[in-house]
């Protein structure tokens, strides 16, 4: 689950991550008394006013601006909300900004120079274990950091039996080459910052720019924290903090019924259970001449109420003109998949486009018994190419 940074700050704060005094608005009239109460608190007479949208690289698209005075705060607020975004994360379509963060200015003059570093936590797969991702090259895309000067990229491995070590939260300091205070800071930073993301049940932490002050204090200026869905159970106050406005609308009602949905650009829509067998499905389309429009995995526990919603939620996509639902009976039997398919395919009654559905496995015969003898628009196959070959003429 996304999270906006105004909310993944606040996860920091539990922890002891520094951040920035920061406001979050949902109106201009909001955005003076906001930059008041943070002038108070900090003594700051800069401020920075940042979008609030699921999506990077807000700075470019005009998105982030700092306010040098309360009249610059509240036009900025006024020109930010409501705009519609673009960056090269939203697509062409961009997004509508609901709502803006006002945060104390962290960039200001003193006896030493600010520093920008980037840092992420997550989960190095290929080993099991969670990484700490660092760079002295801060602020700028982590990709283009790795394709044009790999060397500066860090990485330290951590043992989960032990957690992170005194001498790791060390050695990451001294790589970013501080000295001092800073140093010291910016040990308790990385130390608070692997605490937040073990205990919130984070996916992902990437903190870019983390900032070294001209005084020498260490702040997350910026953060993006992906929770694990499969563990908010554990945490009931982070679920409150899902954002619907910034989800596909398909995507959400997918997630209802525990179907795992993806929005595509194509025209044949698929309904699989199974990763592995929605990827092979994807590339059978591909294979046809046609493109996925979706992927949709309905899991080992198909029946007809999440077929009949697997159908709902790929006809509203205009796109589409088939379906090819590709089951493999191991878990769940055929007959009952090609049954549930019946029955949705009756309770819908506005199913205009061909309907191509290849069950494979327990019971299968059976299953190609019943959708045969539907006498519904329903078109039935066995192997993958039979399936295949249906997509291509009929599409």
């Amino acid at each position: 689950m996304n999270i906006h940074e105004y909310q993944a700050k606040s996860i920091l704060n539990q922890f002891g991550v520094s951040t920035p005094e920061g406001i979050v608005i949902e109106s201009s009239k909001e955005a003076i008394n906001a930059a008041k109460t943070i002038q108070e608190k900090t003594g700051m007479d800069t401020w920075a006013i940042k979008a609030q949208i699921h999506a990077g690289g807000r700075g470019k698209g005009g998105g982030v601006k700092i306010a040098k005075s309360l009249d610059e705060v509240k036009n900025y607020s006024q020109d930010i909300l409501g705009m519609n975004l673009i960056t090269h994360q939203t697509g062409p379509e961009g997004k509508i900004v609901h709502k803006v963060l006002i945060e104390q200015g962290i960039y200001y003059a003193g006896e030493s120079k600010i520093e920008e570093f980037y840092m992420s936590v997550l989960l190095n797969r290929s080993t099991g274990r969670n990484i700490i991702m660092y760079s002295t090259e801060g602020g700028m895309d982590i990709e283009t950091v790795a394709e044009q000067t790999p060397h500066l990229i860090f990485k330290e491995e951590i043992n989960p039996k032990v957690g992170i070590l005194p001498f790791q939260a060390r050695k990451i300091a001294f790589n970013l080459a501080l000295s001092g205070t800073a140093f010291n800071e910016m040990v308790k930073f990385i130390t608070a910052l692997y605490a937040a993301y073990e205990k919130s049940d984070a996916s992902l932490f990437e903190i870019n720019p983390v900032i070294k002050t001209s005084d020498n204090k260490i702040f997350a200026a910026d953060a993006k924290v992906n929770l694990d869905d499969n563990a908010l159970f554990r945490h009931k106050d982070y679920a409150e903090m899902r954002d619907i406005q910034e989800e596909d609308p398909t995507e959400y009602e997918a997630g209802k019924y525990n179907l795992n949905f993806v929005k595509l650009d194509g025209n044949v829509g698929c309904m699989v259970n199974g990763a592995g067998l929605a990827m092979a499905t994807m590339d059978i389309i591909k294979l046809a001449g046609g493109d996925p429009a979706n992927f949709l995995d309905v899991g080992g526990t198909a029946n007809a109420e999440t077929v009949e919603a697997g159908f709902r939620i790929i006809m509203k996509d205009p796109k589409v003109k088939a379906i090819l639902i590709n089951i493999f009976g191991g878990i769940v039997r055929c007959d009952r998949v090609a049954q549930g398919v019946v029955d949705a395919y009756q309770s819908i009654k506005e199913i205009k486009i061909p309907v191509i559905v290849r069950l494979q496995g327990t019971n299968a015969d059976k299953g190609k018994a019943i959708i045969d003898e539907s006498g519904l628009k329903v078109f039935s196959a066995i192997s993958l190419q039979e399936a295949a070959d249906l997509v291509k003429k009929l599409v």
